[in-house]
């Protein structure tokens, strides 16, 4: 889909301005809401692409009036809705009211430490040798899908170089989506700022994005 996180090329949003010596939290709530998150993720009923869709399809008037954690707990609001977890009269009373069946899997705080260690990997064997190889020309697919794509809009129906081949990951378009792993090998993909942008972009500009094989056509 194309959702309001997808900003590369957009105009009227002014410029980045990253924050000078940032925190990593501005507030208690924002650690409150990272480990949350962090939990709920390890109920094991949805996968990170299915989260990242889930903070992806917030309304965009919403999206851009939240800060970087209050999209993190919309989202986290609505995975919770959608597997069973809480619901709607739990939401509106701010407390739990209804009675919901409990959870299968609980992270708890003496295994916080090996889980975020385990991390989770998303790279997979693959059986066949990849499309494309380091130095081919590729463009990627005109396409605008209902559902979860990686596929940045800005880079679609554009033309170039496999720079690096990265053997196989889980496509997110389908696991967002409770729709398999369907892995596939992801590229390092080098476009021209003119390709991209026109005329206009900066001279000597280039572009690297990570894509998916279903992605790609050759060029």
């Amino acid at each position: 889909m194309n959702g309001p996180q997808d900003l590369g090329g957009q105009m009227g949003f002014g410029l980045v301005a990253p924050e000078v010596e940032e925190p990593v939290f501005h507030a208690a709530w924002e650690k409150r809401a990272l480990g949350l998150t962090l939990c709920a993720s390890a109920l094991g009923k949805w996968t990170i692409d299915e989260s990242r869709h889930a903070r992806e399809s917030l309304h965009p008037a919403d999206y851009y009036a939240s800060s970087y954690y209050e999209i993190w707990t919309k989202a986290l609001e609505a995975l919770l809705l959608r597997h069973g977890f809480i619901t709607a009269a739990d939401l509106a009373a701010q407390r739990a009211v209804d009675l919901v069946p409990g959870p299968s899997r609980i992270l708890t705080a003496d295994n916080v430490a090996a889980a975020l260690a385990r991390g989770g990997p998303c790279d997979r064997p693959m059986a066949t040798s990849p499309r494309f190889a380091a130095g081919d020309r590729v463009r990627t697919r005109r396409t605008h899908p209902t559902g979860h794509t990686r596929l940045p809009r800005y880079a679609r129906d554009c033309v170039g170089t496999i720079e690096a081949v990265h053997g196989g990951f889980v496509f997110p378009d389908t696991n967002a989506h409770g729709a398999g792993e369907a892995q596939e090998y992801v590229y390092t993909v080098v476009f021209t700022g003119e390709e991209l942008w026109g005329e206009a972009a900066n001279p000597g500009l280039t572009v690297s994005i990570d894509a998916w094989e279903s992605y790609l056509v050759p060029a």
